[in-house]
């Protein structure tokens, strides 16, 4: 086993200190610990035991990554699971990049045209879940892969995913899904660079308000025992089945890594409206995952100071703005500096969480506050304001007209689904923003200090 650090992690105190993670975290090492880690990033590898336990620890933190090499497994241990409806082309591309899987089961959920050699047969579509359900209790090994049937891994994917699974509490690893190129597609080259399942190319522990929250089913592996653990994924979900998922999977007290150094490439709609329409989709899956997750689903969770600064920006009371925003952006670093973590970095860090709010709070006008914007005139100005990071981000990739009319239509669409799912299932929650940070009330009671939450503010979060 070898390790990296995280690209957000800093080491501080001569290397006692590790100040990042997902989510950001302090992590005070001692002499010996400190001196491990400096031979593990100078390439020395871990050796078993205690040293093991400690490399194991900061991989579950997120401040480091198993670099994967060699292991345990290999494609013996794996079985295959392609679910399918009406794609038989894409399954024999499936099977034509996975030669080294022997154990296939190709799940045909109801086709048209029944799909040639399918192991499972359903007459009538009962959703990608129970497909996904159907081929995976058929499984005598101990990791399953699924593969969607319009992916097509690269042919070393599993060499960079298998190792990760040496750790025993890792119960499911994802490889990056990028989109095939098809430059005659205005949609694949939008998605080249905003690709609804491209979680980016930086390895991370998955948790919810992580750097990544969830992974996409359309490629993941993971160990048998563990969906046996959880009862598989939920039938009763049409989309965002794998988001709820892996979040059973963690609440086991299991690990979910991402892995971008194993790449799945994924084909997108090939007409505007089956592209709008699949946005649509996943925006409906936010609601059904707020009923079942709670206040893990947010449009926009911010510390308070930051949310009131920008919304005191957005009511035109710059004063106000200003010192809330000043506020927001000393106590990080006040806090930091009592464990000596260096003021300037930790001012640094103060100035990126706060203008990093801003961008959520942006995002959450554009994706599901915009039809309550309409009826103000200050919320048409800052639905207009909200605009702006989609002009620049368009300037700075050099795309043109059509990609960022683009991106207003992802954002339309998924709003859409969105508030669609909100009506249907009789809930505001994935429309409702968490403001975190809030001042703790404290009482005395019984002659004990105890300390009791303001209420919370429920949430929802965009799943895809």
């Amino acid at each position: 086993m070898w390790l990296t650090l995280d690209r957000d992690v800093r080491r501080y105190l001569g290397g006692r200190m590790l100040l990042g993670g997902s989510p950001p975290r302090l992590i005070r090492l001692s002499h010996p610990a400190a001196r491990l880690l400096d031979g593990w990033l100078a390439g020395e590898p871990v050796a078993p035991g205690q040293p093991e336990q400690l490399a194991r620890r900061l991989c579950r933190a997120g401040v480091a990554h198993p670099t994967a090499v060699g292991g345990a497994w290999s494609s013996a241990d794996i079985t295959l699971v392609v679910p399918v409806k009406d794609n038989e082309a894409g399954v024999h591309r499936v099977l034509a990049a996975t030669p080294a899987v022997a154990r296939r089961v190709i799940v045909d959920d109801g086709s048209a045209v029944p799909i040639a050699g399918a192991s499972v047969r359903h007459a009538r579509s009962h959703g990608p879940a129970a497909a996904r359900n159907a081929g995976w209790r058929t499984a005598r090994t101990e990791l399953v892969a699924f593969l969607d049937s319009d992916t097509e891994p690269q042919a070393d994917w599993l060499s960079a995913v298998l190792p990760l699974f040496d750790d025993p509490q890792v119960a499911a690893v994802a490889p990056r899904v990028r989109t095939a190129a098809d430059p005659s597609s205005p949609f694949a080259r939008y998605e080249s660079d905003r690709g609804s399942l491209d979680l980016g190319a930086h390895p991370a522990v998955v948790r919810p308000f992580g750097r990544v929250g969830y992974v996409p089913s359309a490629a993941l592996v993971v160990r048998r025992s563990a969906l046996e653990l959880v009862g598989g994924f939920d039938e009763h979900l049409r989309f965002g089945e794998d988001v709820d998922l892996v979040w059973r999977l963690i609440d086991a007290g299991l690990f979910v890594r991402y892995q971008p150094d194993a790449v799945v490439e994924h084909r997108v709609r090939a007409t505007g409206r089956a592209w709008l329409r699949q946005r649509f989709e996943y925006g409906t899956s936010a609601a059904p995952l707020a009923l079942r997750h709670g206040d893990r689903l947010t449009c926009a969770r911010v510390d308070y100071r930051s949310a009131v600064s920008w919304a005191a920006l957005a009511a035109g009371r710059p004063s106000v703005a200003l010192a809330m925003g000043f506020v927001s952006a000393t106590v990080l670093p006040v806090v930091l500096g009592r464990h000596r973590v260096p003021a300037r970095a930790a001012a640094a860090l103060a100035v990126r969480a706060h203008l990093g709010a801003g961008a959520v709070l942006g995002a959450a006008v554009r994706r599901a506050w915009w039809p309550m914007a309409l009826w103000h005139r200050t919320g048409r100005r800052v639905l207009v304001a909200s605009l702006l990071p989609c002009v620049v981000e368009t300037l700075l990739r050099r795309r043109g007209p059509r990609w960022i009319m683009l991106r207003l239509l992802d954002d339309l669409a998924y709003s859409a689904g969105v508030w669609a799912g909100c009506l249907r299932h009789r809930t505001w929650r994935p429309l409702l923003p968490s403001i975190t940070g809030m001042p703790r009330r404290q009482r005395i009671s019984q002659g004990t200090l105890t300390t009791r939450p303001t209420p919370a503010t429920r949430r929802g979060t965009r799943t895809r």
